[in-house]
């Protein structure tokens, strides 16, 4: 996770530790920003542009959607919430700790399979039947988020239980962190393959798309944001404001999303 750098009260670092939350404590005029690691450069950007037209200073934390979605849940001090999918955005909404009217979807994605730049498996069509297991070869295992609760890893289960393939490699998958985890397995070669977004896949010179999944095996990768309940509601507006920018879609757009 990346952690903006910033003061903090005496209070506010007891009430971290004891509660073993993580992230970046702001100032009054500051806006906080929780975002799914998937949307890490993008995001980075778009805060930098933000302070740049002098609309305010951005901090930002990026982790995994449900890691960041537990951590707001449990207190952290965070103005807006950009999720990776849906459903931990949903959990907070139930607790309401974000702003339901004010919600909106933001982003798109694709699910893809990635490979080391020098492996030798060239482009393949990902489809029921394949032999995604001896792709793997005899002992390499499957990069990809924990589908358990990162929403990358989630998406990708879906897709490959629809199309028969997870029995082949559920007792193979390296289930990591986010899906930037995912990604860096694989390039470091330390995973054959991997499935991330093709965001994250696009901003590797490390690694190469070898096959994306069909749109139809998974649910849509929608992106939404909120603002969070009990934060700076100005600048959590002021900041989705932007998101919503020319600007801002020019990034998102630069970068491989799908822009709502």
């Amino acid at each position: 996770m990346k952690l903006s750098k910033c003061m903090v009260g005496g209070w506010i670092v007891m009430m971290m530790v004891l509660g073993g939350l993580a992230g970046p404590v702001a100032a009054a005029d500051d806006v906080v920003v929780f975002a799914a690691a998937s949307t890490t450069n993008a995001v980075t950007e778009i805060g930098d542009l933000f302070e740049a037209r002098g609309l305010g200073t951005v901090k930002t934390s990026f982790a995994s959607s449900s890691t960041l979605a537990k951590q707001i849940a449990s207190g952290a001090p965070a103005d807006v919430y950009l999720s990776a999918n849906k459903k931990w955005m949903d959990f907070l909404a139930e607790k309401d700790a974000v702003d339901k009217a004010g919600r909106f979807d933001l982003l798109g994605n694709s699910i893809v399979m990635i490979a080391p730049q020098d492996s030798p498996v060239k482009t393949i069509e990902i489809k029921a039947g394949m032999d995604l297991a001896g792709l793997l070869g005899k002992d390499g295992r499957l990069s990809m988020g924990d589908p358990d609760h990162v929403p990358a890893g989630m998406y990708g289960k879906n897709a490959m239980q629809k199309l028969g393939l997870w029995d082949q490699v559920k007792d193979r998958v390296a289930p990591m962190k986010d899906v930037r985890a995912a990604l860096v397995l694989v390039e470091r070669a330390e995973a054959p393959l991997g499935q991330v977004y093709a965001t994250d896949a696009a901003i590797s010179k490390k690694v190469r798309v070898v096959g994306t999944f069909p749109a139809d095996s998974h649910p849509p990768i929608v992106y939404p944001v909120a603002a969070v309940t009990g934060g700076k509601a100005d600048a959590a507006a002021a900041f989705m404001k932007f998101l919503k920018s020319s600007e801002a879609r020019a990034v998102f757009e630069k970068y491989g999303f799908d822009v709502r």
